[in-house]
């Protein structure tokens, strides 16, 4: 796995925390939710091919 993954999931973390605030504290609760299930999904595209991998290596290592 890449490091740089790992400072890319960092970065949207922090930037989707710090909208969330600023969401919840204008009173935007739906707007914030909207935000952090967007971060989320973002987060788990980058991340679905390294699952994928894992998979097939977990698949490879018990057909042998």
């Amino acid at each position: 796995m890449e490091v740089g993954i790992l400072f890319k999931i960092g970065a949207v973390g922090i930037l989707v925390s710090v909208l969330c605030q600023v969401l919840k504290h204008s009173g935007r609760e739906e707007q914030a939710f909207l935000a952090s299930l967007a971060g989320l999904v973002l987060v788990l595209f980058w991340i679905l091919p390294y699952i994928s991998a894992l998979f097939e290596d977990i698949k490879q290592l018990f057909t042998i």
